[in-house]
């Protein structure tokens, strides 16, 4: 059902969310563009200016290497200075309240755990960009000692010291292997829920937008709230295309 008003629309989300036994909140890019970062695909977005670096790309090329982390810095100002909006709120109000045992997330931003969210029951499927990972030994690295060490090799990619590996932001990228733990958590938190919250995501990038379908399959109703359209709509019960904070904050309450 497409919601024809907001406030009609608003009402039967709450009506759903306090039937609900278990929540299961999926989020995209768009519940974090109130927070000042922009999303990937829509006009204007990061995709549009610069093409995404590919997995086999980064590991090829030293240049390509050195190139994903000058995009990194470049948008280190927006990250950084970003603070959790009214949706990241709404959801995490839930998630206290007991509705929501965990949050599934295609975003890296990290808004989820400032909200107020455990970091281990947030599902992250295309990993994080607050940190970084020695490909090769799994050695976290945070990214003021990268940044320190790029600015002074001449804006040249470390590599890890301990084994040479290459180091990369804690992300999923283009041709890189899905998480596989939090692949099957997602699934799980998705097979366990009888309510299911897919908030801000075009639900075009599989294996993440299958989740929505395996919850609907599996007997739960489904809610999606995002601006434009999805190939899932006619199989929701709820669909609301309306700005994403305003959709869920009547939820804080709740």
């Amino acid at each position: 059902m497409i919601a024809q008003d907001l406030e009609s629309a608003i009402d039967e989300l709450v009506r759903l969310v306090e039937s609900a036994r278990v929540i299961a909140p999926f989020t995209g890019a768009g519940i974090s563009t109130e927070c000042g970062i922009p999303d990937f695909r829509s006009p204007g977005g990061l995709w549009t200016k610069n093409k995404p670096i590919a997995f086999e790309d980064f590991l090829a090329s030293r240049e390509m290497r050195d190139e994903a982390w000058r995009r990194r810095f470049a948008m280190d100002a927006q990250f950084s200075a970003a603070q959790p909006g009214r949706g990241h709120l709404a959801l995490a109000s839930l998630y206290r309240a007991g509705k929501a045992p965990a949050v599934i997330t295609q975003n890296i931003d990290n808004l989820h755990q400032s909200s107020g969210i455990a970091a281990e029951h947030v599902i992250e499927l295309h990993g994080n960009n607050s940190y970084a990972l020695c490909l090769d030994c799994g050695k976290r690295y945070e990214l003021d000692w990268v940044r320190e060490r790029f600015s002074e090799a001449g804006e040249r990619a470390p590599d890890c010291p301990h084994c040479r590996g290459y180091i990369k932001t804690a992300t999923i990228s283009f041709g890189q292997a899905m998480p596989e733990r939090e692949m099957r958590r997602a699934e799980q938190v998705t097979l366990d829920c009888d309510l299911f919250l897919a908030v801000g995501s075009s639900l075009v990038v599989w294996p993440a937008a299958g989740f929505p379908l395996m919850a609907k399959r599996n007997g739960a109703r489904l809610v999606i709230i995002n601006r434009e359209p999805t190939e899932f709509d006619e199989l929701a019960d709820l669909v609301v295309r309306d700005d994403i904070g305003t959709v869920l904050t009547p939820l804080i309450a709740h």
